[in-house]
């Protein structure tokens, strides 16, 4: 997605790039204003969810022409549960509200913590947010429903955004600060005290983006893989969390890469317009 206001589809060599490519495979023409947030449906094939700065979020089957849904919003962040039946999302006015993303409808909201980014926890059926408190403290927030936090925590007072990222396989939280190179890694549980701090990576170069659970080098016991971008350097540097076992080139790890989502859709995009939930 990019300031030219449309949605560009790419297929990627499964070799990998040999050269620029310069011609998408499809193009999504819908919005008057740039676009700013794109994210696939988890669970229904060719899917996709697009937010704009002209107030609108579309839906699109990317097989066919055209958006599927459309609300009027503008969102700063948002999160699919696992099936893909709820929406979560912040929007300009800092508030946290879970969504029906077929009918658009607001089936819950929170006004008393200002949210930039939102997370559904994947198998504890909890939702994540970060923002900042009424003191102006960068904060992280753990809820199960919006009618009270199950937990919240004030971190620091420093400006930029905490943006969360979640391994299900793990239970392993990360909280990346925009503008600085600090990672805070947890672990999560359904039980109290529901967030545990485990320890705090500190640099200051800031992170740029994440390698998929499927590129991880799983005989190092590499359990996430964070992306700097060095610029005076013309370099990419990447950062690996890995857990310290013996003999890990000997034996494959169970614990540590259980079952997980595969990359085959769980249903169609009809059949979830329809009205079918079905997780990976």
């Amino acid at each position: 997605c990019s300031e030219d206001c449309t949605v560009k589809i790419w297929d990627i060599p499964a070799f990998g790039l040999q050269q620029n490519l310069t011609k998408a495979r499809k193009t999504l023409v819908g919005h008057s204003r740039r676009v700013a947030i794109i994210e696939w449906h988890p669970t229904a094939q060719n899917l996709l969810l697009s937010s704009a700065y002209d107030y609108k979020v579309l839906l699109w089957d990317i097989s066919q022409a055209g958006a599927v849904i459309l609300h009027p919003a503008l969102l700063l962040s948002v999160s699919f549960n696992s099936d893909g039946s709820r929406l979560a999302v912040t929007s300009k006015d800092r508030r946290v509200r879970v969504v029906d993303p077929r009918l658009g409808k607001i089936l819950q909201v929170y006004k008393f913590h200002r949210a930039n980014k939102v997370l559904y926890i994947d198998g504890l059926k909890m939702l994540l947010s970060t923002g900042s408190s009424s003191w102006k403290h960068r904060q992280m927030v753990l809820w199960d429903d919006l009618s009270e936090p199950l937990y919240e925590e004030d971190l620091d007072g420093s400006a930029g955004v905490l943006f969360p990222f979640y391994d299900p396989d793990t239970h392993m939280l990360y909280l990346a600060g925009k503008g600085d190179g600090n990672i805070r890694f947890y672990e999560l549980s359904a039980e109290k005290p529901f967030i545990s701090f485990l320890n705090e990576y500190r640099s200051v170069l800031p992170q740029k983006g994440v390698m998929p659970k499927r590129g991880l080098d799983v005989m190092g016991c590499e359990v996430f893989r964070f992306y700097r971008l060095i610029a005076v350097k013309d370099m990419v540097e990447p950062l690996s969390m890995i857990v310290p076992r013996k003999k890990v080139d000997l034996v494959f790890q169970e614990d540590l890469y259980p079952l997980t989502a595969g990359n085959q859709a769980a249903v169609t995009a009809r059949e979830w317009l329809l009205g079918i939930n079905r997780g990976l």
